[in-house]
This record gives structure tokens, sequence and C-alpha cells, in this order.
């Protein structure tokens, strides 16, 4: 079983390319910068999905889906919301092919669409047109919608899962009577966001407000949660966004209040794409391939039975039969590789690669014995321990790799952290890695002047951040709070 062939510390971006690869999560397509996710890959997004759907539906949000083309002029309504992404954008512009003299298919130049319609990069103003015609009265608010859909933003420099041309995601769009209730719903969704990344991804997220030069177009204020990868950058691994009165000003979306008065509706919007499946690569994993935190781990538990003969493998399969049913009661997916085609060594590495949790082995000697052999994946241990009543220890074994996945990833995360005071200890700084904090002096010029000359840009202005009395690395101004600067995906 070929491994990846490049290690981290050799090329962290060729070993990210092969290990995507390898472990048959996405391969690049026919269509330039668009992937194909294949099953293994979709069967860990499928997992993602399922909790995340989850957790907003207990915070009150319905799904619904809208379409993926939008007119043209759409755009032009909110000005700083098409000036965001008026580059990214992929244009429809005819309806219709045909067959030229040579027999070669070309566009029919006499099927031009009258308006132009924009392949949705997010959608926000196809959205507020139709809430538009929903909201009419205090009565239809709140609105809690989410949509999983895929988005198109023509970007020229791809990498997999990381950024596409074509990504999957998720985008809730939310609207309120009043502006605290949007901007606690903005809050909420972090939260929801950072419980998921802690919990399920097992990725420590820091959790703060983008400085305005990196704000969502069209927004007041962007909440999101920042990660750090093992290569010392940054990952944007989720947003939330207070859009204020904006969209519905655009859209002229108003309701009548309790006092009979018209007012402009409040809005939010918020998600996470597959983008977070190159953070489960890139936190986590190491040279010998993926290492999945059991929650989101397609296969939980791989068991390899070691035999030369059938009825040897009939046996083990008759010894280990038992075992699965207990685990699967148990609700922890489990995979009986006795493929007669590959030899033992050859599925270790296979699932090692797909960073299975845990494998168990069983062979002549342990059905004589009454033992298995147990190996975790995130430390590579391995242990002897006797097969009666081993679903309780393998269920115990899930829940510790998840909080060791977690706690390893955690303290990466605080010995990569520094606090730097000086323009020439944070040039040296990035130049290392990791996330930075320092004065800043809030003017969207010297973060742009930063950013011209480090290339590291304010991840975060931290929620929690305490005040604190400084001056700014750049320009030596007065500063109230350090902010987290890195360098980033």
């Amino acid at each position: 079983m070929a491994k990846v062939l490049t290690s981290r510390e050799e090329n962290y971006s060729q070993w990210y390319n092969d290990l995507v690869i390898k472990a048959d999560l996405a391969e690049n397509s026919a269509v330039r910068g668009s992937m194909v996710i294949k099953p293994y890959g979709y069967a860990i997004w499928e997992k993602m999905q399922s909790v995340l759907d989850k957790m907003f539906k207990e915070t009150g949000h319905q799904n619904a889906y809208f379409p993926l083309f939008i007119p043209k002029s759409f755009f032009s309504k909110e000005a700083s919301h098409v000036k965001g992404f008026a580059k990214e954008c992929a244009v429809v512009t005819h309806y219709r092919l045909k067959t030229d003299e040579d027999g070669k298919i070309v566009v029919d130049e006499d099927a031009k669409l009258e308006e132009e319609l924009i392949v949705r990069p997010t959608s926000e103003t196809i959205i507020w047109d139709t809430y538009r015609r929903w909201i009419q009265s205090y009565r239809d608010l709140p609105i809690l919608i989410n949509q999983w859909a895929n988005v198109v933003r023509w970007e020229m420099r791809t990498r997999l899962f990381l950024r596409t041309a074509e990504f999957l995601w998720q985008e809730g769009h939310t609207a309120h009577a009043t502006k605290n209730e949007a901007i606690a719903e903005a809050e909420t969704m972090l939260k929801v966001y950072a419980d998921f990344a802690e919990n399920f991804l097992a990725l420590p997220v820091l959790q703060g407000v983008k400085s305005p030069n990196e704000r969502f177009a069209g927004a007041i204020e962007t909440y999101c949660i920042e990660a750090l990868m093992q290569d010392g950058k940054a990952l944007q691994a989720g947003t939330s966004h207070f859009l204020g009165q904006n969209f519905a000003k655009a859209f002229d979306v108003t309701f009548v209040t309790k006092e009979n008065k018209q007012e402009l509706v409040w809005a939010t919007s918020w998600g996470v794409s597959t983008r977070l499946m190159g953070a489960l690569v890139m936190a986590h994993s190491d040279d010998n391939g993926l290492v999945l935190p059991p929650k989101l781990a397609p296969i939980q538990v791989v068991i390899v039975p070691i035999f030369r003969k059938e009825e040897e493998l009939a046996a083990i399969g008759k010894k280990v039969e038992p075992l699965i049913k207990k685990l699967k009661g148990k609700g922890i997916s489990v995979k009986f590789d006795n493929r007669d085609t590959h030899k033992p060594g050859f599925k270790f590495a296979e699932w090692e690669l797909k960073g299975v949790p845990v494998r168990l082995a069983i062979g002549p000697r342990d059905l004589a014995n009454g033992t298995v052999e147990v190996a975790r994946r995130d430390t590579m241990e391995k242990d002897i321990l006797q097969i009666e009543g081993i679903d309780d220890k393998i269920e115990n074994l899930l829940i510790q790799i998840q909080k060791n996945i977690f706690q390893k990833a955690f303290d990466f995360r605080a010995n990569n952290t520094f606090n730097v005071d000086t323009w020439e200890e944070f040039k040296a700084q990035v130049e290392k890695g990791g996330f930075i904090y320092a004065h800043w002096d809030g003017t969207a010029e010297t973060e742009q002047k930063i950013k011209a000359a480090t290339k590291a840009t304010i991840r975060s202005i931290p929620i929690d951040g305490k005040i604190e009395e400084g001056k700014c690395i750049y320009t030596g101004n007065p500063s109230k709070q350090r902010v987290v600067f890195a360098r980033s995906y």
C-alpha cells in the first residue's frame, strides 16, 4: 500500500495535496478549479452535515432551498456586496447551444438572455428578494432559514477543499424585528460553530470579529472562528455576519410593528463550507496519513483478520460477529475487512492512511488465546487485550482518542501563540508562523500596510480580549487591545 510520499517537513503543501488524493477524499476534475469529492471524503462531509443540521434545528432554524441563478440586477442593489464578489462571479449569458455547419457545438447567438444570470457566489440577494414577499408584519418574524447548497466563486488559484471554484456549504439567512435580536442571532451561530469545531472536529478555535478590511461584503460586523494549522498558518473555519438593514434597504423589506409603524427588517447570514474538510486534514494528520476524530470518522473501528486458510477466516468471522453486533449497538461504525485480495500489511497501511481511529487485528493464535491486538491511530500505540468485554473498552478508547486529538491541537496552538511589541519582532515571528497578538492602531490604512509588508492579516479581534494600553507595532500610535495576526489560507 503506497503511503503519502512527501513529509510535512519537506513540503507541507505537497503533503496536503498528496494526502487528500491518496486517502481517497477528493480529486481534481476535468473542470479547472473544481473537484470530485470521492465517497470516503463525502462520507466525512455527510457526518459534518448531519451534526450541524441537528445543531441548527435545535436553535430553531429550518432548511429551505433557493435558486442557483441570480439576476445580475440584484447585485447592483447593494453596492458593497457586489464590489466584494464582482471579480469572482460566473455569468450565464445564453440559454441554448446549436450545431454549426461543420457539425461543431456552438453557442446559439439568437438565444441570448435579456438579463444575464449570476451563478450564486452567495445567496443574500435572491433570498432578500424572496423575504420581501414573505414579510409583511411583525407576526412574520423572525425568519430562521438555512440552505445546504453549492456555490461558485471563480478562484484563480485553487487547492482541493481549501479554495475551489465550486464548493459545498450551508448558508443561514435570518430576518429579525430588532437590531438586538439580529446581533444575538449572529453571536449564537458563532457559538454553534465554535461548539462544532471543538467538540466534533477536535479543533480549538479563536472567537472574534473581523476588522473592517476583512469583513464580509455588505456586513456591519463579521464574527469568526479561526484555527491554526500545523504549518503555522491560520484558517478561517466559519463566519457569522450581522448585516444590519443593508439588504432590507436594498430590497425594500419592511414590516408593520406592533405599534403599527413601518420599519426595515434586520438581517444576519452565516456559513461553513467544505473548507472544514481541509481544516480536518491539516490540523490533525501526520506523515502516515489522516488522523480522524472518532466523532467524524466514517469508519470508527476496522477489524483485520490474519489468516492463510479459508477455514481460519471463517473461524475469525464467527468469533468477531457478536463483537461487531455489540459495537454497532453502541452506535459505533465498524468494518470487518475480510478481503482475500490484499495481505494484512496492506490493509494496516490503508486504514492507517485513511485515519480510522481504532484497528483490531485477530489471527488464529488470538482465537486460541481469546485476545485481540488493538491499535489506536492517534498515538500509534498497540496493545493485546482480551476480546471478552472489549466493546466497552473500545467505546471508552474512542472517547479518549477524541479528547487526545483535541488536546494535541490545543497544545500546538498554545505553543505557537506569541505576544509581540515591536515591528522587528513582528516581522521575524510572521516568518516562523503562529498566532501573533499585537497592538494595532485601528486604521484600515495601517492594516493594509502591514499586509503588504508581511502578508499577515488581522485574523480576529478577540471577543474576550482584555483591554490593554499599548502602541501599534507599525505606527506607534495608541492602542487599547491586542488583535490576532497571522498568515492564512
